[in-house]
């Protein structure tokens, strides 16, 4: 969970906020919503991070991956859920992770997305380098 967290973090802008509740982690660029992480034992034994994907990806990331659902409490046309158990694969989760990110800057205003391209920040290939787990 702490990788997942530091991951979201890493990207340029991005921010956490805990509007839900201190058990609630909720990542935004610009105050619009890329990432939710946290735990519910109705969804599953395991964190679970909740992410924007492309209407026509949700249902091909579900069919692929078990560990991808439909997104929980939110539109299921445009979120997946993300269940991080220690078989997920993290390089799945960091592309998701940036995916959902690109997808939400992508609809930003344009003087908002040039103000982020100055921040720069760590992209695609960087992971945990301490061997450590979701």
């Amino acid at each position: 969970m702490r990788w997942c967290h530091e991951a979201c973090l890493a990207l340029p802008g991005a921010g956490v906020d805990w509007p839900f509740g201190p058990d609630a982690d909720v990542f935004r660029v610009h105050r619009k919503v890329f990432a939710l992480l946290m735990t519910n034992p109705r969804v599953s034994e395991h964190p679970f991070v909740n992410l924007k994907a492309e209407p026509a990806e949700v249902p091909l990331l579900i069919a692929a991956h078990d560990g991808i659902l439909p997104g929980y409490h939110m539109n299921k046309r445009h979120w997946i859920t993300v269940v991080l158990s220690p078989a997920t694969e993290l390089d799945l989760v960091g592309e998701l992770i940036e995916d959902s990110y690109d997808t939400v800057v992508a609809g930003l205003p344009a003087r908002l997305r040039s103000s982020l391209r100055s921040l720069g920040g760590g992209r695609r290939g960087d992971g945990p380098v301490d061997g450590s787990t979701v």
